[in-house]
C-alpha cells in the first residue's frame, strides 16, 4: 500500500473513532476527496476486520473490533484507579483545553466497562482475556481445575461470567449446577475454555456487595460502621482504599469521620488493628464485638510465636 493511501486510511480511522459523528459527505469534505473514495476506504476497513456502523446518515467505527480490543487490553483501570483519574482531571480548570483533550482521548480508547477494569498482567492474563471475551459475547465458560478455597480439590466449573471485582482478583459468575451467583478467584483457575453455549440465566445474574475494603459478599449483606480517624489514619485510608474518600467527611482540623457499609468485618478489622491508636469506633457495636473476639482468639498464638 502506498504511503499517501495509508495516511488517508489512518486519518479516516481517527475521524471514525472520534466522539463526533460524520456523514459520508462530511468525511469526504474533511479529507478533501470524493464520497466514492470514502466508500472504498470503508470497504477496506471491513475487509481488514474492522466493524463499521451506519446510523442514519452517519457512519462510525465500532470499538469492539478485534484490533481495538487488543489495544484496550494493554491497559485497564480498576474502579479505584478510574476514580483517581477522574478526580485529577476534574481538578483542572474547565477552561483548560488539556482537560477536554484528556477526557476526549480517554473516551475514544475506553468504553465504560474497560475503564472500570484493571491492569491485566502476569500468569492470569490469558484467562482474564478469555473471561472478558466470554462476558462480551455472553458465552458460558468452563473453569478448568478450579481449586477450592482450602486447596483440597480441583474441579471443572461450568459458569456464566458477568462481572469482575477490583483488579480482576475475582470474577462474578452464575453457576447453573448450584443455582447461585458466586465469586471465583482467578488465581485458582488453571485455564478457561470459552464454549459455544450462550448465557441462559442472564435475568438472574447479580453481583454481591463489594465494600471499600474490597471485601465481597455473595448475598449482598451490608453492615454499617462509623470510625473517627486521625489525620494519619485518614491519609493511609485514602492511599490504600481511594473509594473511601466518598464516605468520609472532615469534622475538625485533624479528624475525619468515616461512615460506610461493609460486607463483613474482616477488611475493616485489619485496617483498624494496624492503626489502633489513630481510630475510634463509634456506634458500631457489631464491629466492636467482632474485634474483641478476633483479638481474643489470636492474641495467645501471636505472643507465643
Amino acid at each position: 500500500m502506498d504511503q499517501p493511501k495509508l495516511e488517508r486510511l489512518l486519518h479516516l480511522m481517527m475521524l471514525l473513532t472520534a466522539n463526533t459523528c460524520y456523514t459520508i459527505e462530511e468525511l469526504a469534505e474533511r479529507m478533501d476527496t470524493s464520497p466514492r473514495s470514502i466508500y472504498r476506504y470503508l470497504d477496506t476497513f471491513k475487509a481488514a476486520g474492522f466493524t463499521i456502523y451506519k446510523e442514519g446518515p452517519y457512519v462510525r467505527m465500532g470499538k469492539e473490533s478485534p484490533f481495538f480490543k487488543d489495544i484496550s487490553q494493554l491497559i485497564h483501570f480498576s474502579k479505584e484507579e478510574a476514580y483517581m483519574i477522574h478526580q485529577v482531571i476534574e481538578a483542572i480548570d474547565n477552561n483548560n483545553l488539556i482537560k477536554q483533550n484528556l477526557k476526549r482521548k480517554l473516551a475514544s480508547v475506553y468504553n465504560s466497562k474497560i475503564i472500570a477494569d484493571s491492569v491485566i498482567k502476569g500468569r492470569d492474563a490469558d484467562n482474564i482475556r478469555k473471561l472478558i471475551d466470554a462476558y462480551e459475547q455472553k458465552k458460558q465458560v468452563i473453569l478448568h481445575n478450579y481449586s477450592s478455597a482450602h486447596g483440597q480439590t480441583a474441579t471443572d466449573r461450568y459458569v456464566e461470567p458477568f462481572a469482575f471485582t477490583t483488579n480482576y482478583v475475582e470474577v462474578w459468575c452464575y453457576e447453573p449446577a448450584s443455582k447461585r451467583n458466586k465469586l471465583f478467584r482467578i488465581s485458582r483457575i488453571e485455564s478457561v475454555e470459552v464454549t459455544t453455549a450462550n448465557w441462559e440465566y442472564e435475568e438472574i445474574h447479580q453481583e454481591g456487595f463489594t465494600d471499600i475494603f474490597r471485601m465481597s459478599s455473595y448475598e449482598g449483606e451490608k453492615y454499617s460502621i462509623t470510625l473517627q480517624l486521625t489525620r494519619r489514619a485518614y491519609n493511609l485510608l485514602i492511599e490504600e482504599y481511594p473509594l473511601a474518600e466518598q464516605d468520609t467527611q472532615q469534622i475538625s482540623p485533624d479528624h475525619w469521620l468515616l461512615k460506610t457499609q461493609v460486607s463483613n468485618f474482616i477488611g475493616a478489622t485489619r485496617f483498624i488493628l494496624g492503626l489502633a491508636a489513630d481510630i475510634l469506633i463509634i456506634d458500631s457495636p457489631e464491629l466492636k464485638e467482632y474485634i474483641k473476639k478476633y483479638v481474643s482468639n489470636h492474641i495467645n498464638s501471636l505472643i507465643q510465636a
